[in-house]
C-alpha cells in the first residue's frame, strides 16, 4: 500500500468540508482548477460531487456526510440488510444501504430522471473513464461509508478504476463477510482523530467491520491499524489527563508559531 501524501491527505480533507452547504465562503478557491457535477437528492441538496481536471488522471467522488435530523436517525439504525455487489451479496448497515439506493439526480436533470444513487453514478463516471480518468472515492461520516460501498460495487464493474479510497470519521459498514470479500483494503485509509465516537459506530464491533488502513490521529502522531479497544481506552486516558498536559513545556513549544504573527 502507498503512503498517503500530506497534500494529498489537505486536498481530500477540505473537498471533503466543501460538501457541507457552510464551507464554500471559506475553501471556494480550492475548486477552481477543477470542472465539476453534482448529484442531488430530492430535495436539491448536494450529495456527491464529482471533479476533474482535463490534464490530470484522477478524478474525485466526494460524498457529503448527514445533514439534518432524518439523515442522522438513519444512521442510528443498526439493523444489517443485505445487498448485491455485482456478483456478491452481503449484510450491511440499513442506514448506508438506504443512502447507496436513494433517488438521485444529476444537476444537469430534473428530478423527474433520478436514479439510485449506486445507478446514477456509474452512468455519471462512464465518460470520464473512457478518457482514461481512474477515481478517488473519499467521504466524511456517513459520506465515507457510503464511498467505501460505492467504491467496492464500481471496482466489480470495472476493474482497476479506483485509485484509491479515503474516508474521515468513518463508521463501520458491514459484517464479517463484507470485511473478507472487500476488493479495494489495500487502496483504502480510514483517518480517524482521537476520540471521534462516531468512529466507533455501530457498537457491535464483532458484527460490523471497518475495512482498509486506519491511521488514527492522536497526540500529533500518526497511529496505523491501532485496534479498537486500545484506541478507545488511550483516548480515553489521554482526555482525563489532558488539563496536566497542558503544562508540559512540549505544548508551550508547539504553539511558538502564535508569536510569529504579532
Amino acid at each position: 500500500m502507498k503512503k498517503l501524501k500530506r497534500y494529498q491527505y489537505e486536498r481530500y480533507a477540505i473537498l471533503c468540508q466543501l460538501s457541507y452547504p457552510d464551507a464554500e465562503a471559506h475553501y471556494r478557491q480550492v475548486l477552481k482548477p477543477f470542472h465539476e457535477r453534482h448529484l442531488v437528492d430530492k430535495y436539491g441538496r448536494m450529495s456527491v460531487r464529482i471533479l476533474w481536471v482535463d490534464n490530470k488522471k484522477e478524478a474525485i467522488v466526494v460524498f457529503r456526510g448527514s445533514l439534518g435530523l432524518k439523515d442522522w436517525l438513519a444512521n442510528l439504525v443498526f439493523l444489517p440488510t443485505r445487498i448485491k455487489q455485482v456478483d456478491k451479496k452481503f449484510y450491511v448497515h440499513w442506514g448506508f444501504s438506504r443512502l447507496l439506493h436513494q433517488p438521485m439526480y444529476s444537476s444537469t436533470k430534473t428530478i423527474d430522471e433520478a436514479l439510485p444513487l449506486q445507478e446514477l453514478l456509474v452512468k455519471v463516471l462512464e465518460p470520464l473513464q473512457n478518457q482514461g480518468k481512474r477515481f478517488t472515492f473519499i467521504g466524511h461520516s456517513s459520506g465515507g461509508a457510503v464511498a467505501v460501498l460505492m467504491a467496492d460495487y464500481f471496482e466489480r464493474k470495472n476493474a482497476k478504476a479506483v485509485k484509491r479510497v479515503v474516508t474521515f470519521g468513518q463508521p463501520a459498514v458491514g459484517s464479517r463477510s463484507w470485511y473478507k470479500n472487500y476488493l479495494l483494503h489495500h487502496k483504502t485509509y480510514r483517518i480517524c482523530c482521537d476520540l471521534d465516537v462516531v468512529t466507533f459506530m455501530p457498537p457491535f464491533p464483532f458484527y460490523f467491520w471497518h475495512v482498509g488502513k486506519m491511521l488514527w490521529l492522536h497526540d500529533d502522531q500518526i497511529y496505523e491499524n491501532t485496534p479498537t479497544h486500545k484506541r478507545f481506552f488511550k483516548s480515553l486516558s489521554s482526555w482525563l489527563l489532558r488539563p496536566i498536559t497542558y503544562h508540559y513545556m512540549r505544548k508551550y513549544i508547539r504553539n511558538k508559531s502564535l508569536f510569529d504573527e504579532h
